[in-house]
């Protein structure tokens, strides 16, 4: 499924811990490496009511970014034999995003892999923004590295990134069951388990008044729904299992889960630490009856405490 992974850089060396699982993943698929910066104009002064820009020093900025690029290539060539290729392209602050987007679908990308954030000597450091709005535009799944405090030290290049063990959370739509895809092709590449998780959210809000009667029939409901909740994945796990066979891959091991919480995305990252979760994949939206959650809202939390690297995908069509 991967073989064209894009990796977008800001020259920032937070932005660089991407390239290590970008290359794991690349190395595995195989698949090509496109490292891609978008060069942002210097802006326009304006004095007098004349618009001042130094074409000279806008130059000589194109002239750093595109070595800087180069000199990534040459690292990672250094101890790998990964399919590597480097473009500079042009945009402005407002358009990075689109201009990666843009570029993805022409460059016929199928992953994206980037740092939720970057920043560092350069003054116009834009991954961050950019994150949160590709998100919302790709048509491709994204791997999100949300990099540590560590960030600003340059990463480890050769470092063998392992995906052992991976959360799917799924709401019981079929918008959040477009993650399964994604999330499988890139397991498979590491040999990786599984674990599908449902969080079903109490039946009555905490403001409700709490007799022994509603108690009662909170309780009943919640049972109903985790009952119904763990069905659903089972039958999930034992279709993926039948489909792997069917291929004659190698046999899948995947556990199901379902946890009761009011807030969703606390209770993935808790699981997350539990089971020792080194990837989170999941949809960016997605409506399941019981949970009552919108996963959009779930995907941007996950994306600013998650612990571990986020895999995402924005689905197609309508839920049922």
């Amino acid at each position: 499924m991967y073989r064209s992974i894009l990796v977008p850089l800001d020259g920032s060396t937070f932005a660089e811990h991407a390239l290590p699982i970008a290359r794991s993943i690349a190395r595995r698929a195989p698949a090509t490496l496109q490292l891609v910066s978008v060069h942002v104009p210097i802006a326009a002064r304006y004095v007098d009511g004349t618009v001042l820009f130094d074409e000279a020093l806008d130059n000589r900025l194109k002239e750093h970014e595109r070595a800087y690029l180069d000199e990534v290539v040459k690292r990672l060539s250094a101890d790998s034999n990964v399919s590597l290729t480097a473009t500079l392209l042009e945009g402005n602050l407002g358009s990075v995003a689109d201009v990666l987007n843009e570029y993805a679908t022409s460059a016929q990308a199928d992953l994206i892999v980037m740092a939720t954030h970057g920043r560092g000597a350069w003054s116009r450091f834009w991954l961050g923004s950019v994150a949160d709005k590709l998100v919302r535009q790709v048509l491709v799944p994204i791997l999100m590295v949300r990099p540590s405090e560590a960030g600003e030290t340059q990463p480890d290049l050769t470092r063998e990134q392992v995906f052992q063990h991976l959360l799917i959370p799924l709401d019981g739509s079929s918008l959040a069951e477009q993650i399964l895809e994604p999330a499988l092709a890139l397991g498979q590449l590491m040999q990786a388990d599984y674990t599908l998780l449902r969080v079903v959210e109490p039946p009555l809000p905490i403001s409700y008044p709490h007799t022994e009667y509603t108690t009662r029939l909170e309780e009943q409901l919640l049972n109903e729904w985790k009952t119904e909740a763990q069905t659903y994945l089972d039958g999930v796990a034992e279709r993926l299992r039948a489909q792997v066979k069917e291929q004659g891959k190698s046999p899948l091991s995947i556990k199901t889960k379902v946890a009761v919480s009011r807030y969703t995305a606390n209770s993935i990252i808790e699981e997350t630490s539990s089971q020792g979760i080194d990837l989170i994949a999941m949809a960016t939206h997605g409506y399941g009856g019981l949970t009552r959650v919108v996963m959009g809202s779930v995907a941007d939390k996950l994306l600013r405490g998650a612990p571990v690297p986020v895999l995402l995908c924005r689905p197609q069509g309508k839920a049922s």
